[in-house]
């Protein structure tokens, strides 16, 4: 059994999700959300915020894993800038915390999840709820893409293994 906790990584808010690995294969969620900042809060405490949280997180869920987003904004060279930042600081606490990590594109994870690395938000949002067995598509947004970067995770070491 394998634990795997993916990031969505964002400076207002950072995607979560933890999913387990079943003996049998069986994908599992097993907790997921986010980590919110308030935007009238300096950069620097925002910051804070993100590695404080997921320090706290890390202790309480134990992973065994886990996989970040990678960066790729091609427009708005602040908001890229900003993510950068919350990576960093994600990264950081990881390695902290003597969790070893890992990184996908978001072509990467589309095509993991979808099985199509154009695939839209919603499809791989809904393919995140049938993977997972779950009744809904998680909410918020960031926490159903976190899920999908931990799928992505526990199927691309299952496949690397064999």
């Amino acid at each position: 059994m394998t634990l795997a906790l993916g990031i969505d990584p964002g400076t207002a808010t950072t995607g979560y999700g933890l999913v387990r690995l079943s003996p049998d294969g069986e994908l599992v969620a097993v907790k997921y959300g986010v980590i919110l900042t308030p935007k009238e809060s300096p950069a620097s405490a925002r910051l804070e915020m993100i590695y404080d949280e997921m320090r706290t997180l890390l202790k309480k869920l134990k992973p065994d894993t886990a996989a970040v987003e990678k960066l790729f904004f091609s427009r708005n060279v602040t908001t890229a800038l900003a993510v950068g930042q919350a990576r960093g600081v994600v990264i950081l606490a990881l390695q902290k915390a003597g969790i070893e990590s890992f990184e996908y594109t978001p072509k990467e994870i589309k095509n993991a999840v979808a099985g199509y690395g154009g695939a839209d938000k919603r499809q791989v949002q809904e393919m995140v709820r049938a993977l997972l067995s779950l009744d809904s598509i998680p909410k918020p947004d960031d926490a159903a893409d976190a899920l999908a970067v931990a799928i992505t995770h526990l199927n691309t070491k299952r496949y690397d293994d064999q």
